[in-house]
Formats: structure tokens, sequence, C-alpha cells
């Protein structure tokens, strides 16, 4: 039996109903970069986010899922070696997604339920321990 190839791919919204995984264009089709190394994928996302793209999230994946979604929604893909060298994001991205960025702040189920003149209390208590 064939142990099954695990792979890194980046999602944006990962876990959430608005999640997307990252593509590269190429023309008019859409490349899905499966990545053998954790560390190589999460360096291509700081990359991205470094061009003032949302953070993705680096994430385990069976590589034969990957490529079954890929042709189910007609898209390519690449594996990415271990030793293949620095794979960098296009420069220019675009600028519309299918997915949308996660822009809901959570709050902290504390923070949800102290007022402001609560917090400063706690705060004026704490910095009187030091």
């Amino acid at each position: 039996m064939i142990t099954p190839m695990r792979v890194f791919v980046l999602i944006f919204n990962a876990g959430t109903d608005n999640e997307g995984i990252h593509t590269v264009r190429e023309g008019d089709r859409n490349k899905i970069l499966m990545f053998e190394s954790e560390d190589d994928a999460t360096r291509f996302a700081l990359m991205l986010e470094a061009q003032d793209f949302p953070t993705p999230a680096v994430e385990p994946i069976d590589a034969e899922e990957i490529k079954e979604f890929c042709q189910s929604a007609g898209y390519d893909w690449e594996i990415v070696t271990e030793n293949s060298g620095l794979v960098v994001p296009p420069e220019i991205n675009v600028e519309e997604t299918d997915w949308k960025p996660d822009t809901d702040t959570q709050e902290s189920p504390l923070e949800a339920e102290l007022s402001d003149s609560e917090l400063d209390s706690i705060r004026r208590r704490l910095e009187g321990l030091l």
C-alpha cells in the first residue's frame, strides 16, 4: 500500500464558510502550489503578507485530495519540492478574489463582558502590583 503524500497549501479564512485556497494565475488558468516542506509554504505565506495580501494559514493536506479538487475546479497544480529553491509570489496579485478577507474582529469573551471603566479599574490594580 502506498502512503498518501502530505503536502502543504495556503488557505485563507481557514475553517470558516468563507474559506479560500491560494492560487497563482498563469494566463487564464489558476494553479495551486503544493509545498512538500511546511517551512517553504510558511516562507511563501510571509512573502504574500509582505505584499499586503491577507495572511494565509499553512494547512497540511493529502496531495491526491488537492489533485481531485483541482480537476473538479478546472485548476492546475504544481508540487514545490523541498530542495527546489526559493519560490516567490508574483509581484502582481488579482484585484478581486473569489473569497472575501475575513474582516470580522472578534472580541475575547472577557472583553465582551467588561465595560471600559471595569477594564480601566483592572488595569490600575495590575499596574499597582508593579
